[in-house]
């Protein structure tokens, strides 16, 4: 065999065994991450199976997951769920665009800062159940004021993330660009864009978070369907073992899209040399 033969071999197992070790660590995260929820469900499981607690109230996992199976095995549970992740899906998106448009522009207009900003700060103290009212009056308790009220979450921190992001900016950094004769839409996507985007992301996430929290109460508006009317239908039939389980579902789901987020924007942030980037 040749040397260049060898080099190409060496090369390609060395790639493998990377690919390999990759995937080892990645599931090996996964499994660490379980390791919690796994380990204090089997405990309570064992608790209840040892006579120490009834379980009426806080039923066991096994309790549980035969609530889901039940409702899964109906329907259910995927009517409910597609319902939720509808709204949330919807009020992320409307939130989102607000929020990036708004806090682009009180980010980058002084003028625009200081006339917006303190109001926009003013209905960010709001509590979310006091727009439901509201919203029921002008949009009424169909779809319309449920995605509305989900947007209201997203808003807000996207709003702060991308805002804070532009104010933050190194004025080094842009003075570079303006030496370097970069025309406005070269320097935005040259300097401000990848400046900006890491707290950008960080934002959607917490605004996709509190889409989750706010469909909650969306759902309390008025619900024929959706996660938060089996949390409703459970308090009021007594059935904690429906509760959980639609407490389980949000979980789920939450960190199913949170995750999917996460990696939908990592390759936009592949140029980072960051402390978090760590294997």
């Amino acid at each position: 065999m040749s040397l260049a033969a060898m080099t190409v071999t060496a090369e390609r197992q060395a790639a493998t065994s990377g690919a390999t070790a990759r995937g080892l660590s990645t599931a090996s995260k996964w499994l660490l991450g379980l390791v919690l929820p796994v380990g204090l469900g089997l405990i309570w499981e064992l608790c209840v199976r040892s006579g120490l607690s009834n379980g009426r109230l806080v039923p066991p996992p096994s309790v549980i997951f035969a609530t889901l199976s039940e409702l899964a095995r109906t329907g259910e549970l995927w009517r409910h769920a597609s319902a939720t992740i509808w709204r949330v899906a919807l009020g992320f998106i409307l939130g989102t665009v607000a929020g990036t448009l708004l806090g682009a522009l009180t980010g980058y207009s002084t003028f625009a800062n200081r006339l917006l900003d303190p109001t926009l700060q003013a209905l960010r103290a709001i509590p979310s159940i006091a727009w439901v009212p509201l919203f029921i009056l002008w949009l009424g308790i169909f779809e319309e004021s449920k995605i509305t009220l989900i947007a209201v979450g997203v808003f807000f921190p996207v709003y702060l993330g991308v805002m804070g992001a532009i104010l933050s900016v190194d004025r080094k950094i842009v003075e570079v660009g303006r030496i370097f004769r970069l025309s406005g839409p070269a320097l935005v996507r040259r300097i401000l864009l990848p400046a900006v985007l890491p707290s950008y992301i960080v934002s959607l996430r917490s605004g996709l978070g509190l889409g989750w929290m706010f469909v909650v109460a969306a759902e309390f508006m008025g619900a024929s369907e959706g996660l938060g009317f089996l949390l409703i239908d459970g308090q009021q039939l007594g059935k904690p073992a429906q509760i959980v389980a639609a407490i389980i579902a949000f979980a789920v789901l939450g960190k199913a899209t949170d995750t999917l987020l996460a990696l939908g924007s990592a390759p936009f942030l592949r140029w980072q040399d960051a402390y978090g980037a760590r294997g």
